[in-house]
């Protein structure tokens, strides 16, 4: 396929549509997914028996401070569940979900067109590759060109021998501090970028320089910042001036662990401070960001990549924006425009291929 077909289009799993047809958006989640290698092995004897458990109610409380210490937790293997879980975002007026599956966490091109046809919603599937540890040995062998090649093949042909084509870059995965093979990575998408107008979705590592570093080298590699993204702001920038810092540069900022409040996992960061805000907090913090100027820059999402995070588990799920967030910005002085600007017309523009 020639890229040129796609500009002011949306790439899903099902083919091109105007941008238009994108409607509310969740730009950062997972429907299929296999966490395993950020799998941590507790260390004490007792939480090892927790571990290894299916999720239940018999664990849960536990797992709201070890989500990634449980196996079971970081898998989102079961199809019917995805579509039922997606359906609860449909019917709080959802039509788009952007899934950043990439290689090294479970991408699965087919389960995304079925979900896709089983739901009615507009799916949109990420290429690229994840944290190193999620990788084969043999990544360290390829070039930064055939990286590149790859993630332009899984844009213009499709994954495999699938046919069904990626619309997204990303989310690329960043570690702190950084591999080689992450800053090869990182470049490739880059020039995969230019050679398809294709946006870029970066995770980056565990710590507040983190989204700077990866700015420098996506500015070096002649990306276009302002169809960069960079995820998990409410959980890597707990300083508004740094927040706007980072803004200053035409990047996207996205806030994507609604739902999600408390702390890491004190094991799971390099940086002591990231602690994780509240979502009034989160709508603090975006509300001045507007007010500096920056909100056709701003992102939400869910990131749901975890089972306890779903509905089925007791968790939110990915209509907790729609259905609690959105209510409780209006009532903290967001207005409706700024809502849909932030919903609707950002990852419209995000989305559709320059």
């Amino acid at each position: 396929m020639d890229t040129r077909q796609l500009t002011g289009k949306a790439q899903t799993v099902l083919g091109a549509i105007e941008g238009r047809d994108l409607g509310v958006t969740l730009p950062h989640e997972h429907l299929v997914f296999d966490g395993e290698a950020i799998f941590t092995e507790p260390s004490a004897a007792t939480d090892r028996g927790l571990a290894h458990m299916p999720v239940s109610w018999e664990n849960l409380s536990w797992l709201r401070y070890h989500p990634y210490e449980n196996l079971d937790n970081v898998q989102l293997l079961d199809e019917q569940e995805a579509i039922d879980e997606a359906m609860l975002f449909k019917k709080a007026s959802g039509s788009t979900i952007v899934d950043l599956t990439i290689t090294g966490i479970g991408r699965d091109p087919r389960a995304l067109a079925r979900i896709s046809r089983s739901t009615g919603l507009n799916i949109i599937m990420g290429a690229g590759y994840y944290v190193r540890p999620s990788l084969k040995p043999e990544m360290s062998s390829m070039t930064e060109e055939e990286i590149t090649g790859e993630i332009v093949r899984d844009i213009t042909i499709g994954v495999g021998d699938s046919g069904i084509r990626a619309g997204i870059i990303g989310e690329i995965g960043c570690s702190w501090p950084l591999h080689n093979d992450e800053r090869k990575v990182i470049r490739a998408a880059a020039h995969a970028q230019q050679r398809t107008g294709a946006s870029i979705n970066m995770h980056p590592g565990r710590n507040r320089e983190a989204p700077f570093e990866i700015i420098e080298i996506l500015r070096d590699a002649g990306a276009d910042l302002g169809r960069v993204v960079i995820s998990h702001i409410d959980a890597r920038i707990r300083d508004h001036g740094e927040r706007c810092r980072l803004a200053r540069t035409g990047c996207y900022l996205e806030y994507d662990l609604w739902g999600w409040e408390g702390h890491f996992p004190s094991y799971w960061t390099a940086d002591d401070f990231l602690d994780l805000p509240n979502d009034t907090q989160r709508i603090y913090e975006i509300l001045q960001l507007i007010d500096e100027g920056y909100l056709n820059q701003l992102l939400i999402s869910h990131d749901m990549c975890i089972k306890s995070r779903r509905v089925r588990y007791g968790g939110w799920g990915y209509s907790h924006i729609s259905n609690y967030s959105v209510p409780m910005m209006l009532k903290r002085g967001m207005t409706p425009e700024q809502i849909h600007t932030i919903m609707v017309e950002n990852p419209r523009r995000l989305l559709t291929f320059a």
